[in-house]
C-alpha cells in the first residue's frame, strides 16, 4: 500500500520537472525524467540480487529495507529543490473541472496515454509467462524483459527534443504506431526473437505514446488548474493500467498468447484512430 503511495508521487515527477521551465524546455525537462528509468532498469535489479539473501531466512527483506533507503535518498534530493509556488490568487482561480475536460481533444488525449500505459502493462506481464509455455529458457525471459525497460526509458533522452520538433501528437501518434507493429510482432510467431523485438518496440511505443500523451496535457489547463488536471489524466491512466494488469494473465491462462495480443490491438487502433481523425478536425477548425 505505502509502495503504492510512493510510486504514485514518483511517477507525477514528470509534471513537477516542468515547474519553473521555460514552454520550449518542458518536453525536454520531462522525457529527462522519463529517461531517468534506465538508471533505475540497471540498478533495480543489482540491488535486489545483492539484498534479497542477506537476512536468512527472510528473504527479500533486506531488499525492502533498501528500497526504502533508495526513497530517503531521493527525499534528501528534492530537498534542495526550489520551485515556484503559486500566486495568491491562483490558489482560488481557475475553471471547474468539467469544463477542462469537455475541451475538444481533451478526453482523446487522455485515453491515448492510458490505452498506451495499459497495453504496455498487460504485454508485459503476459510475455514472460508465455515464453515459459513456449520452451523459452528463463534467462532469455529475463534479457527480454531487460531490453525492454531500456527501450521503455532509454528514448526519454530524446523524446523531448523530437516532441519540440513534431508536435506531441505526432509523437503520441507514432507510440501508437509501435505499439501496433508490438502486436504483430508477437502475432508473427513464438521464436525467441519475436518475443524481443515485440518488447522492444513495445517498450518504446509506451515511452512515445505516454510521454507524448503527458506532454498534451499540460495544453489543456492553466497554471493554477495543473494539480487537478493533472492528478485526474493520472487516476484514469492508472486506472485503466490496473484493469490491463489483472485480466492479463486470466487471459493468457484461458486463452493464450495470441488472444492477449488480440485484446490489445482493439483498443491500440481505437486510439490511434481517435488521435489521428480527432486532430485533423481540430486543425481544420
Amino acid at each position: 500500500l505505502f509502495g503504492g503511495a510512493y510510486a504514485a508521487v514518483a511517477v507525477a515527477f514528470r509534471f513537477a520537472a516542468t515547474d519553473g521551465v521555460s514552454g520550449e524546455r518542458r518536453a525536454r525537462a520531462r522525457s529527462l525524467v522519463m529517461g531517468g528509468g534506465v538508471a533505475a532498469g540497471i540498478i533495480g535489479p543489482m540491488l535486489v540480487t545483492a539484498t534479497m539473501n542477506l537476512l536468512p531466512p527472510h528473504t527479500f527483506a533486506m531488499t525492502f529495507i533498501a528500497q526504502g533507503l533508495v526513497a530517503a535518498v531521493s527525499a534528501l534530493v528534492l530537498l534542495g529543490v526550489k520551485t515556484p509556488g503559486p500566486a495568491a490568487q491562483a490558489k482560488s482561480s481557475g475553471r471547474p473541472l468539467g469544463e477542462i475536460v469537455r475541451q475538444p481533444g481533451f478526453s482523446r488525449t487522455v485515453f491515448s496515454g492510458a490505452i498506451s500505459y495499459m497495453v504496455m502493462n498487460f504485454l508485459m506481464t503476459a510475455a514472460p509467462l508465455s515464453m515459459h509455455m513456449h520452451g523459452i529458457s528463463q534467462q532469455a525471459s529475463n534479457l527480454g524483459i531487460q531490453w525492454h525497460v531500456i527501450a521503455m526509458y532509454g528514448p526519454g533522452f530524446f523524446t523531448g527534443k523530437l516532441i519540440n520538433r513534431f508536435g506531441a501528437r505526432r509523437i503520441n501518434a507514432a507510440g501508437l504506431v509501435l505499439l501496433l507493429l508490438s502486436v504483430m510482432v508477437g502475432l508473427a510467431g513464438i521464436d525467441v526473437m519475436h518475443y524481443w523485438l515485440s518488447l522492444i518496440l513495445l517498450g518504446i511505443g509506451w515511452n512515445f505514446g505516454f510521454t507524448g500523451a503527458s506532454a498534451q496535457i499540460m495544453d489543456f489547463h492553466r497554471p493554477e488548474e495543473k494539480t487537478q488536471v493533472q492528478s485526474l489524466n493520472d487516476f484514469i491512466v492508472f486506472g485503466v493500467m490496473m484493469i490491463g494488469s489483472f485480466s492479463s494473465g486470466a487471459l493468457m491462462n484461458l486463452f493464450g498468447w495470441n488472444a492477449v495480443l488480440w485484446g490489445s490491438l482493439v483498443p491500440v487502433v481505437i486510439a490511434l484512430l481517435a488521435l489521428l481523425v480527432g486532430g485533423r478536425a481540430a486543425e481544420r477548425a
